[in-house]
């Protein structure tokens, strides 16, 4: 990571409210260096354990959900036993390849949400989340 790579890193973690520490710093370069995209927290520890980062998964877990409380990303359960954490924190849907456990992202334009219900007393919608699963066609 060049010097300008890591000051850029460090505010964006300063500006998050987050204090930038050697292990942030690093996940949050990995996380953010690929553009877009969708990771689990297995995935992320496998980088940076190729990286040569020397963290413990459960390091990556607290990290993430940080960063996911901050607004550096968002979360995405796609499954009960597995969850993704979306660099895109615009609005956006996403498509779920099934067996393949890929992500993929969904301009928000091209979907439409009506009719939805009426939010509890004293509760409004944050966010809607719509994914959709997609296998490939049976022959």
């Amino acid at each position: 990571m060049t010097t300008e790579d890591r000051s850029r890193t460090e505010l964006k973690l300063r500006q998050a409210g987050l204090r930038p520490t050697r292990q942030r710093i690093a996940l949050a370069s990995l996380l953010f260096a690929k553009g877009d995209r969708h990771l689990t927290v297995e995935e992320l520890h496998e980088e940076a354990t190729v990286a040569k980062v020397p963290v413990s998964l459960a390091t990556v877990y607290n990290t993430l959900h940080q960063f996911t409380e901050a607004g550096l990303i968002r979360v995405l359960a796609v499954e009960s036993a597995k969850t993704y954490f979306d660099t895109n924190t615009s609005d956006h849907h996403h498509f779920f390849i099934e067996g393949e456990n890929e992500v993929l992202d969904i301009p928000l334009n091209n979907i439409a949400i009506d009719n939805l219900p009426e939010p509890p007393e004293g509760m409004e919608i944050a966010h809607v989340d719509v994914v959709i699963r997609l296998r490939p066609k049976i022959r």
